[in-house]
């Protein structure tokens, strides 16, 4: 069995914010452990953001943009900028984990409600990839920069390259190091992905993904992230829907696409989600067991859906003036 990302982040990172507070001790991890009456009910009312994992801080700041009466594009740029911004987040930003180099290496992509999109991928030295993702949709005609030129085009734009591997993070990658797996073989395990969706008060919805991808991944190596239609996507006049988990099974499924596809046919947030898990179940009937895939979506209702493939996918959500974590439902029941 592969170490989780969410249990490893709890074992590795002790003491941090979000421990210290107590997030999670007061927080059912499981839909197993929670009442159903306190599991909510979508009550398709706006404004409303929806984000993987525990990220309350990141939903709270998006909430903070809509309650001013910004839009749902400034609203997920803000949120996803927190995490980016966290070096004890071991999943996106300053301090994710590297790569098997010990190389921090950034994708993100973000979406709006005209259909308009941006997205870097192996990105490195810029602590805000999504912000950099917002400059290639808004300044550009492309979608997608890579690499040393998206580090060019940023620091054009005047961000600022600064060192992302913070000594956590480094001592994580070196204890790897003594017990890596074979050069080539991929590792599963510590991935993990910050997407969030928002629906503003004129009712549309923009989406954001970012993260650092594979904990000790390959040199190179690019998940869903950054990919419009894998890790987020997002159709006005339908809904948004966004990704987390292994990537490879993501873009086989080309699974936020997907979902809202199966909206736009008809089918709830929560149906539809269902759906492409079910998709990735049927790829991949060995592996599915052992690798975890979430998914999130909203439609233009303000009706939301999550599901992973297994126990232990969570969300944050911003809806009614609360900001709370709950437990996604999941296909795997034992």
């Amino acid at each position: 069995m592969t170490i989780k990302r969410r249990k490893f982040i709890q074992q590795s990172v002790a003491g941090t914010a979000m421990a210290s507070t107590g997030l999670w001790a007061c927080q059912p991890a499981t839909n197993d452990e929670i009442p159903a009456a306190v599991v909510p009910q979508s009550s398709g009312t706006m404004p409303l953001v929806i984000a993987t994992w525990d990220n309350f801080e990141a939903t709270q700041a998006a909430a903070k943009v809509l309650e001013k009466g910004g839009s749902a594009l400034d609203a997920v740029e803000a949120g996803a900028r927190v995490p980016e911004a966290d070096p004890n987040d071991l999943s996106v930003g300053l301090g994710g984990l590297p790569d098997i180099k010990g190389v921090v290496t950034l994708d993100a992509c973000i979406m709006d409600d005209l259909g308009n999109a941006g997205a870097v991928c192996f990105l490195q030295g810029i602590k805000h990839p999504i912000s950099v993702a917002r400059k290639v949709m808004e300044q550009t005609s492309h979608v997608m920069l890579s690499g040393q030129g998206a580090l060019e085009f940023a620091l054009e734009q005047g961000f600022v390259e600064e060192n992302l591997l913070t000594v956590s993070s480094k001592k994580h990658w070196e204890e790897w190091l003594k017990d890596q797996k074979p050069f080539g073989e991929t590792n599963f395990e510590n991935h993990d992905t910050i997407g969030i969706l928002a629906l503003d008060a004129q009712g549309n919805i923009s989406g954001a993904c970012t993260t650092s991808g594979m904990a000790f991944k390959l040199h190179g190596r690019v998940g869903d992230s950054p990919i419009i239609g894998a890790g987020m996507y997002v159709d006005n006049e339908v809904g948004g829907a966004c990704a987390t988990g292994v990537g490879e099974y993501v873009m086989k499924t080309l699974g936020s696409f997907l979902i809202v596809e199966l909206m736009r046919q008809g089918k709830s947030p929560q149906e539809a989600c269902e759906e492409a898990i079910k998709r990735i179940v049927k790829r991949q009937p060995k592996l599915y067991r052992e690798y975890e895939v979430g998914y999130l979506a909203i439609n233009k209702s303000g009706v939301y859906g999550a599901y992973g493939t297994e126990k232990g996918f969570e969300y944050t959500l911003y809806q009614d003036g609360e900001n709370n974590k709950y437990p996604a439902e999941h296909f795997l029941k034992s």
